[in-house]
């Protein structure tokens, strides 16, 4: 069982991580990144049955996770790095000339714990039933995990692969939506709203979960197990998982505005304020 203690300590670091990485080269998204930090912990941490060393991309035997929002790249980057795919250290090369950590995920530079290119947004959900699919052609038991934006859900490719993955009845497949209600250009309802999701997710033939705590990391790691305990039955299963965008620094908290923003020096000391240091240190 995961340590819960240590696992909410990690979540600290995690933002931290992504508040430095950001501020370092002035170039970034950390709001979505602090929104989503638990439910990266939790799955990496609490969850997934994943190998670290060595990386292989088929993922045979193995629990795969495909990040459809690729934007939100420092918070994945900061948590495959805390678990041992890379070396911590790595994580001051984010977005810099020849790194391996681009602004959105990539293969070319062979990063460990990344299985496809992801922020053309609407993509990475096709990609994780195709992964799902071949789990189940190749005997494999194990689970494929997909997270995608809400504001992602308005390209049309997305609402393909839905129908598509219930047609075929891609049953080891659980997919995650960051329902934090905004988007680079404002508020979902007021770009496009998205109307009553659970409603749409199951008329189109999901399992549907909802979890209203998406920033309580117990909450989360249940809500995946419970999750995991869905499939197998028929039916692809997806967690409406609602959280706030800019989680743990205040200015940040609940607006699209950090959508893509870096923050300047005095407001960069004063998110770090807010993230104490932990034992893990920073990179």
């Amino acid at each position: 069982m995961a340590d819960l203690s240590k696992l909410t300590e990690l979540c600290v670091q995690v933002r931290r991580d992504i508040v430095r990485m950001v501020y370092n080269v002035q170039s970034g998204h950390p709001g979505g990144s602090l929104g989503c930090t638990e439910f990266f912990v939790a799955l990496y941490g609490a969850v997934m049955k994943h190998s670290r060393r060595p990386f292989r991309m088929e993922g045979k035997n193995q629990d795969l996770f495909f990040l459809s929002n690729g934007h939100v790249s420092p918070v994945w980057y900061s948590v495959l790095a805390r678990s041992g795919y890379f070396p911590v250290k790595e994580l001051d090369t984010f977005r810099k000339l020849n790194t391996r950590l681009q602004g959105h995920p990539a293969t070319h530079e062979g990063l460990p714990g990344v299985r496809v290119a992801s922020g053309s947004l609407g993509q990475g959900m096709s990609v994780a039933i195709g992964a799902a699919l071949s789990k189940r052609l190749n005997g494999d038991p194990r689970w494929v995990f997909c997270l995608t934006g809400d504001g992602e859900l308005q390209e049309g490719q997305c609402w393909e692969a839905i129908l598509f993955a219930a047609h075929h009845k891609v049953d080891n497949l659980i997919v995650t939506v960051d329902w934090n209600g905004q988007q680079i250009d404002g508020a979902n309802d007021d770009v496009i709203s998205l109307g009553n999701l659970p409603a749409k997710w199951k008329a189109f033939g999901w399992d549907v979960l909802v979890l209203e705590e998406g920033n309580n990391l117990d909450a989360v790691i249940r809500m995946l197990r419970r999750a995991k305990r869905r499939t197998g039955k028929g039916k692809p299963v997806v967690i409406l998982m609602k959280t706030e965008m800019g989680y743990g620094v205040d200015f940040m908290q609940g607006t699209h505005e950090w959508h893509g923003k870096a923050p300047n020096e005095e407001l960069f000391n004063k998110a770090m304020a807010q993230l104490p240091e932990t034992s893990l240190g920073d990179y």
